[in-house]
């Protein structure tokens, strides 16, 4: 069975060709997608060794329970393995030990008396994506974020080219340059790579981070929505439009959610270009919407008239 070999790289040594590939792959690795950028899963610690080279996984007991004594299973006979096959248990389909144990018996479950029926059901139906991009709140701050993240691809985009050109004239420069002036300027390069992948990191996070605060509006509003659409309605049961395989158009509450949502909230708050979520100041509380009316002050009391003397 062959094993991995182990090689030994010589140190790195900084060339122009190097620096202007740290360059191009600088900003590649910032998160410049529109919010929906999605971390790779990290590998394991033996993501490079052969599958044959790796330890076969142990057996692991099963418990089975059985109205006998404990009686351990037969070990079952291991297969021969094919040349090259992955020794795993799981992979070749070897089934993990089985041992049969007898429980405890269960506790008794006494009965319970009889309470209160609930009502009869009356069901209504919504579809949250279709409140959502009916909304114009959403439609607003969808429409903002975009153009955020449009500015930021922009941006990204100059800066690479910027870096690009800063490593070209590193390379032609080279020759004129003494030994301790390179090593400054590619130190001086490499501080300005972390510098632009930490600011572009730190916008997207900003835009991110609007972005939930100003769905989070949303949602808190809608769910008080459709709770009062329902009252009105006489329904106690909603259930999500697009996860219903059949419903008559009645059961459908998603025009009227609709209309109240953009009469109630029209707009939402959405942070300044560039300011996170957690520099915002907190707002004062909204005035209510039914005012007590002031009572009217008691007039005052009529001075009673001069006796003559």
């Amino acid at each position: 069975m062959p094993h991995p070999r182990l090689v030994v790289t010589p140190p790195l040594v900084v060339t122009p060709r190097l620096v202007v590939s740290a360059v191009m792959a600088a900003l590649a690795l910032a998160p410049l997608a529109a919010g929906h950028a999605q971390q790779a899963p990290a590998a394991g610690s033996d993501y490079f060794i052969p599958p044959q080279a790796r330890p076969a996984a142990p057996g692991r007991p099963v418990v089975r329970p059985t109205a006998g004594a404990v009686v351990p299973a037969p070990a079952a006979a291991a297969a021969p393995e094919a040349e090259g096959a992955p020794a795993d248990a799981e992979t070749t389909g070897v089934s993990p030990q089985q041992i049969q144990v007898a429980l405890p018996p269960p506790p008794e479950v006494p009965p319970i008396p009889r309470g209160a029926s609930p009502p009869a059901v009356i069901i209504g139906i919504i579809s949250v994506p279709d409140v959502m991009h009916s909304s114009t709140a959403y439609q607003a701050v969808d429409k903002e974020l975009g153009v955020r993240r449009q500015k930021l691809n922009e941006d990204a985009q100059k800066e690479q080219t910027t870096l690009r050109d800063l490593g070209q004239a590193l390379a032609n420069d080279r020759g004129k340059l003494t030994a301790e002036q390179i090593r400054a300027k590619e130190r001086e390069l490499q501080d300005r790579i972390a510098d632009s992948r930490r600011k572009f990191t730190e916008r997207n996070r900003i835009i991110q981070e609007a972005g939930q605060y100003t769905l989070a509006q949303i949602e808190r509003t809608l769910r008080d929505v459709v709770q009062q659409v329902a009252l009105s309605r006489g329904m106690n049961l909603i259930l999500h439009g697009p996860q219903t395989a059949l419903y008559l158009p009645e059961f459908d509450i998603t025009p009227q959610v609709v209309a109240e949502l953009n009469k109630v909230l029209p707009t939402v708050t959405v942070p300044p270009d560039g300011v996170s979520v957690l520099d915002l100041k907190p707002q004062a509380a909204a005035p209510a919407a039914h005012p007590v009316a002031a009572t009217p002050a008691k007039a005052a009391p009529t001075p009673a008239p001069a006796k003559k003397p």
